[in-house]
């Protein structure tokens, strides 16, 4: 019975392993098939979590407000924002094809809010990690770096006012 119980947690242990490891690479590669996969559990299970906390102070994800390139409805998406002199890097772990990103881009604008502050911002670009993580922090960019995210959007804050 001990070899019975020991066998089916080796199995198991082995099964797991096996998930992570195709989770792992498949991310690195950006292998459609687990980006894929990756995505839909997160816009189902992690993305609705996320929002309940998203955009406050302390909170780890930011939100991003987006208006759809073809439907016209308002959407909010959680995101992982880090600030730069002038907006907000976000990386872009799946590359360029989730939808809202292609909204913002479409668009020309968003609104992200961020530790309880609300920005609008603009001129959404795609940039490369090297630009980027300057302005990500050291721990973040180790994750970064092990799933091979290497591109980020980049956005500005819209200046409000009249400068002096």
């Amino acid at each position: 019975m001990i070899r019975l119980i020991g066998a089916a947690l080796g199995a198991l242990l082995i099964a797991v392993a096996a998930i992570g490891a195709v989770f792992a690479i498949g991310m690195r590669t950006k292998y459609p098939p687990v980006t894929t996969a990756v995505r839909r559990m997160n816009r189902k299970v992690m993305n609705p979590r996320a929002m309940k906390t998203a955009g406050k102070p302390g909170a780890y994800a930011g939100v991003i407000r987006h208006v759809g390139r073809v439907s016209g409805a308002e959407y909010e998406t959680p995101i992982g924002p880090f600030a730069t002199t002038d907006g907000f890097v976000i990386a872009l772990p799946y590359g360029t094809s989730p939808d809202w990103l292609k909204n913002v881009v479409a668009a020309g604008s968003a609104v992200i809010v961020h530790e309880g502050e609300t920005y609008q911002v603009d001129r959404p670009e795609i940039i490369d990690a090297a630009e980027a993580l300057e302005f990500v922090p050291p721990g973040e960019q180790t994750s970064l770096r092990v799933f091979n995210v290497d591109e980020f959007l980049c956005v500005r804050v819209v200046q409000t006012g009249t400068p002096e």
